[in-house]
């Protein structure tokens, strides 16, 4: 095991990056030399929240790659620049963590696998809710098949993303959010294929995918805020349809569903179901031939995806799991490769929207976005 210490340069000083940089603060093997963001001075006042020191303030990135010292980076910008990012970071030999999502496009996305293919460096993709302890705990039971062999999942994510968020006014646009299940719903999908087979550290294979869409919100310039239960008029609309549900058959035979609800009127769920021939989940509750004579569900009394707060997220297990990965030189199991799968089965679903029929993966060179 290699007892270095990584440089870190936090690409992108916004909302996310506040728990990038304190994780790292936290690992005694990380140490951030810089910080770089297309305000300077947000770069700046970022870093003296945080109580860094000794650390160089970049507005041009590709400055900041040049920075000695730097090991790793952390993409933290708008989900529309993550590719060139994640390219010039590449070119330069820098491991990476990647903020979901990762891209806008399969285009960008095979792009970028080939990029960190023919660099050769490691990547972790912010699929963070792998380390809710709800979820480790879930996946614990999976491999010690408290449940059997699952056969049916569901996952949601239930979020009235709106302009409370700082990254709203880019996600909301067709341009660069591209769909409600891109922007936060892929949280969702990642997790949909996590709790669809037993192997504590895997995910399923997707293999053909039928979605439809819907609601009523998109268009619309009334806005509502989760966080303080009130309403907001003349606010930019969403440009895309607020409903997402989608059907997933995965490779091992488990069938899915997943669903994103961008226009819900109520607090933030993520709802998890797992059914399997020897037990089941509802969420933290389960029901498991482990416990005979059980006469009522047994809930788990731990922490669970039940905040979009990202001081809630298990950023820190993230990290500290991808320092782990570079120290014994071994990929993460969220890495670009393993992520790019989840990211496959939304832009089938958009894919299903144009041709009106479920969607074989991979997807091939002629996907067409809507």
């Amino acid at each position: 095991m290699s007892q270095k210490t990584y440089g870190v340069l936090v690409n992108g000083a916004g909302w996310v990056s506040t728990q990038h940089i304190a994780a790292y603060q936290r690992n005694p093997a990380t140490q951030v030399l810089a910080i770089c963001d297309r305000f300077i001075e947000r770069a700046r006042a970022r870093a003296e929240a945080a109580g860094l020191k000794d650390v160089a303030i970049y507005d041009d990135f590709e400055k900041a790659l040049k920075h000695p010292g730097i090991d790793i980076v952390s993409i933290c910008t708008p989900q529309h620049v993550h590719c060139e990012n994640v390219l010039a970071a590449a070119a330069a030999g820098k491991h990476m963590v990647i903020e979901k999502p990762v891209a806008i496009s399969l285009a960008e996305l095979r792009k970028m696998q080939d990029a960190v293919r023919k660099a050769g460096v490691r990547t972790v993709v912010s699929f963070v809710l792998r380390w809710n302890p709800l979820f480790r705990t879930l996946k614990s039971l999976l491999a010690d098949n408290a449940f059997g062999q699952p056969y049916y999942v569901e996952t949601d994510y239930l979020s009235y993303n709106g302009s409370w968020w700082s990254g709203w006014n880019d996600a909301r646009t067709l341009e660069h959010g591209v769909s409600a299940l891109l922007v936060g719903g892929c949280h969702a999908v990642d997790a949909l294929r996590w709790f669809a087979t037993t192997g504590e550290f895997e995910a399923a294979e997707p293999e053909e995918v039928f979605a439809v869409r819907g609601g009523r919100r998109k268009g619309q310039t009334r806005e509502y805020n989760p966080l303080t239960n009130t309403w907001i008029e003349n606010a930019p609309p969403m440009e895309y349809d607020g409903l997402e549900v989608v059907l997933v058959k995965f490779t091992n035979g488990v069938i899915g569903k997943v669903s994103v609800n961008a226009e819900c009127i109520m607090p933030y769920r993520f709802p998890i179901r797992i059914f399997g021939d020897r037990g089941s989940v509802f969420d933290h509750h389960i029901w498991s031939h482990k416990f005979p004579g059980q006469t009522d569900w047994v809930e788990i009394p731990t922490i669970r995806p039940d905040s979009s707060d990202v001081a809630h997220h298990p950023f820190q297990a993230e990290i500290d799991h991808f320092v782990e990965c570079l120290q014994n030189g071994v990929e993460s199991h969220c890495n670009l490769e393993d992520a790019a799968k989840s990211h496959e089965i939304v832009f089938a679903a958009l894919e299903c929207y144009r041709q009106g029929r479920p969607i074989r993966l991979p997807l091939g060179a002629d996907h067409k976005p809507t």
